[in-house]
């Protein structure tokens, strides 16, 4: 559990709270489900129109990433390309081919049977890096649909806000129906300043973090296998790869 996540939110949105009571206000009145509906409904939707369904479900999904992060392991794949240059170096490359199957991640596999079969380092490399770079752009993309959502969101509620003036316009009339149609629309531009800047911004923000933790973990990986590859001794390439781990 990412536990600096939960602290940041709920003290955003208590210092929201605590500020409305202490100005003499009532935080029922920030409890509007008509504006609510406007911001977040129309935000929802314009995310989705914007994206492919592919990427807005694995956006969706990676939300959870925020407060329980992806799982990454640095030292256990350094322990292990260690390992490998070891056993590289005394009994040659075949020896690691019982090891291929033994992984659990594809592109750890790849890479493995890739230098046990012999690929020369240079297209070890370049054939990893494309597939690292187009899996980091897919996750990008994923991630870029609460981006999407911090921009749309205050336009939507000043969308709400013009909604809630129109119904204030049309009834002057009846001095009993002001308050609540006034109260839509400021309330409309809270949520949709409030959700983008305090919830849908830093929330892309924080995946693309996570996505280059999980990006640098496997150059890192690349890196130990081409060492492997080199014939470098086993110490200098768990000292390169040390440097990956900030």
């Amino acid at each position: 559990m990412d536990s600096i996540s939960l602290v940041g939110l709920t003290l955003g949105i208590a210092a929201i709270l605590v500020g409305q009571a202490m100005e003499g206000g009532h935080i029922a009145s920030l409890l509007q489900p008509t504006a609510f509906l406007i911001v977040i409904g129309g935000t929802l939707g314009a995310v989705m129109l914007q994206s492919p369904l592919r990427v807005f479900m694995d956006g969706m999904r990676m939300a959870k990433w925020v407060f329980v992060p992806p799982a990454t392991s640095h030292a256990t794949i350094i322990q292990q390309v260690a390992s490998w240059s070891q056993v590289a170096r005394k009994e040659g490359l075949l020896a690691l081919e019982a090891q291929v199957d033994r992984l659990p991640d594809p592109f750890m596999r790849k890479g493995l049977q890739m230098l046990v079969d012999g690929v020369e380092p240079g297209r070890l490399r370049e054939v990893l890096e494309v597939e690292i770079g187009a899996w980091e752009a897919q996750l990008r993309q994923s991630a870029k649909i609460w981006e999407g959502a911090g921009g749309y969101a205050p336009t939507i509620g000043i969308l709400g806000a013009v909604m809630g003036l129109i119904h204030v316009m049309e009834n002057l009339s009846d001095p009993a129906k002001l308050g609540s149609g006034i109260a839509v629309a400021f309330v409309a531009t809270i949520y949709g300043v409030g959700s983008a800047n305090l919830v849908f911004l830093p929330i892309a923000k924080k995946l693309l973090a996570h996505i280059a933790t999980l990006v640098a973990q496997r150059e890192m990986f690349v890196d130990g296998l081409v060492g492997i590859a080199n014939g470098d001794n086993p110490r200098i390439i768990e000292s390169r790869m040390q440097g990956y781990v900030v």
